[in-house]
């Protein structure tokens, strides 16, 4: 992606013509895009700099050598999005009373939705799940601060309100905006918005949680298909082209314009029926992504290794905070000063490492380097749902503090696969084994799976792993 500053024309409200400095980005996804000029200013700042050494994909890029796109330009391509389809629903229908500061702020939105993101993205959020279990954290809460964070330390509040914003408003607006709340439609009397209660539309721009179907995601599986080398049908253009805000009955899910019923009605952002193939196109690529690239065998495994890394080398990583104080890797999430030192450059870190302690963590990721990964064994569909196959085995036994039914039910098929001998004197542990189930959403196509691993890779362990039985 290259960048230049080109001064544009833009009139002003009061229809007087004023010079403005916007930077005009060539993207290979979107063409030539126009950023605002706050816009500017935010990716001007530490905080969203920071997003150039993050990998979009995770350990994705050691499987596809097309996969080095960061989140960086994910960010810009989203920020670019959301305005896109903000401003063609203001044009198109005025009735909606769209202003400037809406689109603003959705952009902002678009912008600094993945702030929050950690070294190797989702591979993160799994690694501190394991570290740290009582701890519910997502990268969606990181963001949330580290745009707090963006805002103060770099004196922006000044900038927003040069540029028309009214905060505090409108930052509790563009935070609902990255949160992406769930919303309760039936019997829903006040809506739960703060930021825009009368225009419930908007929440559906960046972060829809109603159905998925947002410029985040056409952002990202453009963006992924492009460097995996892999074809999309799905067209966003056409998507935005033929997008309508339609009040919607909360219990029928029908256009109150064409629909009699007492149930309040909401605006929600509605596609024409005829456009419905491209919806299929959307969640069909996403399928594809997901069965060919995010859930690919060695992909799967390469995130598991550099998890497994992090947790060997959690405490001894030290990374310095506000005021002084020290953190961990896992711990760093509670200090945005320390969370913000925090890149995919930990791999390095890691890998290129004399310290003792680091040895164990450094000698999984040389593995991942040399191609010496954990193996391949074989792969199921169980007859049953995972969700159920947790729900039973928690069910049916004991679950140690500090560690999720999930991790448990996989831990004991890995002692079922060492314990299961095929006659021959040849011993494998359960620590040999790595059971990893995997799902592709959303539920039309959805398909889930379950892959084990061996972590030994000479010949005479995987034929041994290979003559075990399989969880069922």
């Amino acid at each position: 992606m290259t960048l230049c500053t080109t001064p544009v024309v833009k009139k002003s409200c009061s229809g007087l013509q004023s010079a403005q400095e916007n930077w005009v980005f060539n993207d290979p996804i979107h063409g030539t895009v126009e950023l605002h000029p706050l816009l500017v200013k935010m990716i001007d700042t530490p905080q969203f700099q920071r997003l150039r050494y993050i990998k979009q994909l995770g350990g994705a890029y050691f499987v596809y050598p097309g996969a080095s796109h960061n989140r960086f330009e994910h960010c810009i391509g989203v920020a670019h999005l959301a305005g896109e389809l903000a401003k063609a629903l203001k044009t198109r229908q005025p009735e909606l009373n769209i202003d400037d500061r809406d689109v603003l702020c959705v952009q902002i939105a678009g912008l600094c939705h993945d702030l929050g993101h950690g070294p190797f993205s989702h591979s993160f959020e799994t690694f501190i799940h394991k570290a740290r279990p009582g701890r519910n954290w997502k990268h969606e809460e990181a963001s949330l601060t580290l745009f707090d964070y963006m805002v103060d330390s770099n004196n922006l509040e000044e900038e927003m309100r040069r540029y028309g914003l009214q905060l505090p408003d409108d930052m509790e607006f563009i935070k609902e905006l990255i949160k992406g709340e769930a919303r309760v439609f039936v019997n829903c009397v006040k809506s739960p918005f703060k930021g825009r209660p009368d225009k419930p539309f908007l929440y559906e721009i960046v972060a829809n949680k109603r159905n998925g179907i947002d410029v985040d995601k056409f952002d990202y599986l453009a963006r992924d298909a492009y460097n995996l080398g892999i074809k999309s049908s799905f067209d966003h253009r056409r998507f935005i082209k033929f997008a309508r805000v339609c009040k919607v009955c909360k219990k029928c899910g029908e256009n109150k314009e064409k629909h009699v019923c007492k149930a309040d009605g909401e605006y929600q952002i509605c596609m024409r029926d005829k456009e419905v193939n491209n919806l299929y196109d959307l969640f069909h690529l996403r399928y594809s992504l997901h069965s060919r690239a995010y859930q690919h065998k060695v992909n799967n495994i390469i995130e598991h290794m550099i998890t497994e890394a992090f947790l060997k080398a959690d405490e001894h990583i030290q990374i310095e905070g506000s005021e002084g104080q020290m953190f961990t890797l896992s711990t760093a999430i509670d200090d945005v000063e320390a969370y913000t030192k925090l890149t995919d450059h930990v791999y390095e870190t890691i890998l290129h490492s004399s310290q003792p302690e680091l040895a164990e963590a450094k000698q999984i990721l040389s593995r991942i380097v040399d191609r010496n990964h954990y193996r391949f064994l074989v792969e199921t569909r169980p007859t049953t749902s995972i969700e159920n196959m947790i729900a039973e085995w928690q069910r049916d036994n004991n679950i140690p503090e500090g560690m999720t039914p999930e991790e448990n039910m996989k831990r004991g098929w890995e002692q079922e696969l060492a314990e299961a001998r095929d006659g021959q004197d040849f011993r494998l542990t359960a620590e040999d084994f790595k059971v990893d189930g995997s799902m592709s959403q959303p539920q039309c196509f959805s398909e889930q799976l379950i892959r084990i691993y061996c972590k030994k890779t000479d010949e005479s362990s995987v034929n041994a792993a290979r003559r075990q039985r399989n969880p069922q």
